[in-house]
């Protein structure tokens, strides 16, 4: 997700308003109530300090399930001139990291 998107996305979600993130076509749609909820849970994802994001298994445990969600805390890429919040990095610590991905690629004999 963009930085300015997850700005957006957690400012109208601050405000209550996380149903102008959806294109219209979607809003009378029978599965708003999910699209709701995979905001919710990406905005879980985006969370600025590692530990408080959920595991790839919980993920998948709250897409399959309608129970309640934890309120996400402000996201990692949000960016805010007077913002006063704590950073859970310490002055010792990196302001990033390493990502590290394997492609495998399966070819038919």
């Amino acid at each position: 997700m963009h930085e300015k998107s997850v700005h957006v996305a957690w400012r109208l979600w601050n405000e209550g308003r996380p149903l102008e993130l959806i294109d219209e076509c979607f809003r009378q749609s029978s599965t708003l109530s999910e699209v709701l909820r995979c905001i919710h849970i990406s905005l879980l994802c985006l969370q600025q300090c590692p530990e408080d994001r959920p595991s790839m298994s919980f993920v998948i445990v709250m897409l399959g399930s309608e129970g309640a969600l934890p309120q996400p805390k402000q996201p990692g890429f949000f960016l805010e001139k007077d913002s006063n919040e704590a950073h859970c990095f310490s002055s010792t610590q990196e302001l990033f990291s390493t990502n590290e991905i394997t492609i495998t690629l399966l070819e038919a004999r």
